[in-house]
């Protein structure tokens, strides 16, 4: 039996496969996922620790580089540059300026001499700077007026916010005057607000404290605006009187001068006759009271109604005591 060729010659590889040409390639490798973003968080150690830390640097020696000396006592109290300067741009500032005036301006080496602080309690400026070390203080009420006008000339609004509240929270009659004088001296509308009703609360008491014979004229002539102040207003007119006596020799000037302004507050037309008549007698002595007004109030009396004066000063407060011209006062009768 004879083959062909054909039949007899060897198979070619890949025999029945389409050319080279002609063959489907292996699928190109899928492309590389991105990777995932790493996951973050911050997180916070405990936080008393820290601060109990930061605390014993407190006035710590040992690797502080300012130094302070602090009131009448020259007390020093030493701190650290770098922790002032970034909690207080007031500090910033002082700090700077001594880096200024040093033989080295370009340097990193502390100028020499401590910073003078004559103005203010050792006990005060510790506190100031316990709170910029660890953000926390220990306030009590004999500091507290202290350390808030601190806050306030370095700029510190958190201190700030905290010396509020403790006074809030303590108020006494005792300290109220001076409190509210702190408020008004430095735009502290919420305390203010906060002192002027507790002293409507009890004024009567209020009014016999050191702290009233303290309060500037502006001050004063405020609270006696009040329709709320718990005392009858001849308790009152004797309070302003006293005020006026203690101003007059602090400031050595005369009664009428120094009390020009809150008396214009006193509501003379409430008085009886007999009680302005006493008034007036008591008046000649230190001549408190202008004779227009004392005038004023006689007018009333005379015209039983509203005359010539602000209607305000007619209008009894929350302590006054009732008289029976009282009831010819009211401005909006015939």
């Amino acid at each position: 039996m004879s083959y062909s060729a054909a039949a007899s010659s060897p198979r070619p590889p890949h025999a029945g496969q389409p050319p080279a040409c002609l063959r489907r390639l292996p699928p190109p490798p899928s492309p590389r996922q991105p990777m995932a973003e790493p996951c973050s968080a911050q997180l916070q150690g405990e936080a008393a620790a820290f601060t109990a830390a930061l605390r014993t640097l407190v006035n710590n020696p040992q690797f502080s580089d300012v130094t302070f000396v602090v009131g009448r006592e020259k007390q020093k109290v030493f701190a650290h540059r770098c922790v002032l300067a970034c909690r207080c741009q007031a500090f910033r500032g002082m700090l700077s300026q001594g880096l200024t005036g040093s033989k080295d301006a370009t340097s990193n080496i502390p100028p020499q001499g401590p910073f003078i602080l004559g103005n203010v309690q050792p006990e005060v400026f510790l506190a100031v700077i316990e709170f910029l070390y660890t953000n926390s203080i220990n306030l009590n009420s004999q500091i507290v007026l202290e350390v808030l006008t601190s806050s306030v000339e370095y700029g510190l609004q958190d201190l700030c916010k905290l010396c509020v509240k403790f006074i809030k929270d303590t108020l006494s009659v005792e300290q109220v005057c001076e409190a509210l004088q702190a408020a008004v001296t430095y735009g502290l509308a919420d305390l203010q607000q906060h002192c002027l009703a507790f002293i409507e609360g009890c004024t009567a008491e209020v009014v016999r404290t050191r702290g009233f014979h303290e309060l500037s004229d502006t001050v004063l002539a405020q609270v006696l605006r009040s329709d709320r102040l718990a005392v009858d207003e001849l308790d009152l007119v004797q309070a302003v009187r006293e005020w006026a006596h203690v101003s007059s020799a602090v400031l050595e000037r005369p009664v009428p001068e120094v009390a020009a302004l809150p008396v214009r507050e006193l509501r003379l037309p409430l008085l009886a006759p007999s009680e302005l008549a006493t008034l007036e007698s008591h008046n000649q002595r230190d001549l408190l009271i202008p004779v227009e007004s004392i005038a004023a109030a006689w007018r009333s009396h005379a015209l039983k109604k509203v005359s010539g004066v602000p209607s305000h000063l007619y209008r009894p407060r929350c302590g006054t005591k009732p008289r029976d011209h009282h009831r010819h006062l009211d401005p909006h009768s015939k």
